[in-house]
């Protein structure tokens, strides 16, 4: 069998970009694969098109039409294995798959084409009512590119593809949670199309000293919706009820929150911003931590924080959001609290706080456990192929 997987690469690589690849190399010993990839930062080079003409191409690409064509003719792929596929790769791809009669998968890493920004977010609370093609509420918040009139327009092009009918060409719609499923089922999918397919995880032997150094760690995009705020609510509440007890909270990561984070830490000494950190040292912050947080405020799709602290043996403290309920174990492999609200994420840290070391490390070695046998790369192999063999 042969697929062609199709991805539009973000202006900066991300959780998507890293999943595409992985999924790539997995699908690779299951079927024949080749990738088709376009980058958002071709458009930003003196070479791309000028501002009309990227608005002409979001709708239908034709460079991109063209490419795409090129691509099914030379290669012959069986279907079609998309994700992102804004601004370049634009609805053209769909339309020439139908045109082709090449049935597509259609990855689903956020809640495109159903969301103007692919967050259901509009800077204060998720926005439903995108999912029945209300996007007024994205459009005033500029989900897209922090940009009113954008925003419009892509609001304009997902209207268009709706009604196009051009999205039939997607034989199977792959979320990577059921919760994810289910929002796409309540948006008008049919069921029979929509399948859940968890991320799968390529976990690592242990090769370097663990150890629980007594700070929680938080590293993400530092945006209101993963909850960032409440996070730094949390940690004064803390501070004033446990005062010299209370535990370090350290925070990794960039965004329009990051002086407001800077400023906190800076008032409270028991608050540390890092920065932007990856690699080596990301990995010794982590086999460090006694814990790691998701205190996210928006429906995470998945969460992929959770592998990467069960892959070192750490217990998650998350908001019950999104996917983040379906990796997270209460009391098992770790501890959910409301999202959005402080008191309760600080109840979960003392929760935390009050097991004995060993009953800690208990929670991180269960989801461990839990990532080996439920994000396998055999187990996913097996399953990503029974779907493209009923397509």
């Amino acid at each position: 069998m042969r697929i062609l997987q199709v991805f539009n690469r973000y202006k900066e690589r991300g959780g998507e970009e890293k999943s595409a690849q992985r999924i790539y190399e997995h699908a690779s010993s299951v079927c024949e694969i080749e990738q088709l990839w376009w980058s958002s930062m071709d458009w930003e080079s003196p070479e791309g098109p000028s501002r009309f003409g990227q608005l002409q191409r979001l709708f239908y690409n034709q460079d991109s039409a063209r490419e795409l064509r090129g691509a099914i003719l030379e290669f012959k792929p069986d279907a079609l294995l998309c994700h992102n596929l804004y601004p370049v790769g634009s609805p053209s791809v769909y339309h020439v798959a139908k045109s082709l009669g090449i049935p597509v998968l259609q990855f689903v890493h956020n809640f495109r084409p159903f969301s103007v920004g692919g967050t259901l977010w509009n800077g204060r609370r998720v926005v439903e009512e995108s999912l029945q093609g209300n996007y007024w509420s994205e459009i005033c918040h500029g989900s897209w590119q922090d940009s009113k009139t954008r925003s419009a327009v892509f609001a304009t092009v997902l209207k268009g593809l709706h009604a196009s009918g051009w999205l039939n060409s997607v034989e199977r719609w792959i979320c990577i949670s059921d919760f994810m499923k289910e929002r796409f089922i309540e948006a008008g999918l049919p069921s029979e199309k929509v399948v859940s397919l968890r991320h799968s995880w390529d976990a690592k032997a242990f090769s370097e000293e663990r150890a629980d150094e007594g700070y929680y760690l938080f590293l993400s995009r530092l945006v209101s919706e993963k909850g960032v705020k409440t996070l730094l609510e949390a940690w004064k509440l803390l501070s004033q009820r446990l005062g010299d007890r209370t535990p370090q909270l350290k925070i990794g990561g960039t965004g329009i929150l990051e002086d407001e984070v800077r400023e906190f830490a800076k008032k409270n000494s028991f608050v540390e911003f890092l920065g932007f950190v990856d690699g080596e040292k990301k990995s010794r912050l982590i086999a460090n931590c006694r814990a790691m947080l998701a205190p996210s405020i928006w429906w995470e799709p998945l969460g992929l924080v959770t592998y990467e602290a069960y892959e070192s043996s750490k217990p998650m403290i998350a908001a019950s959001s999104g996917g983040l309920t379906e990796t997270v174990t209460e009391g098992v492999t770790g501890f959910l609290h409301e999202a959005g609200d402080a008191n309760s994420l600080l109840e979960c840290v003392l929760k935390l706080e009050e097991l004995a070391p060993g009953e800690r490390q208990k929670l991180g070695d269960r989801g461990r456990a839990w990532l080996l046998s439920e994000a396998s790369p055999e187990s996913w192999k097996k399953s990503f192929q029974d779907v493209i063999s009923e397509v």
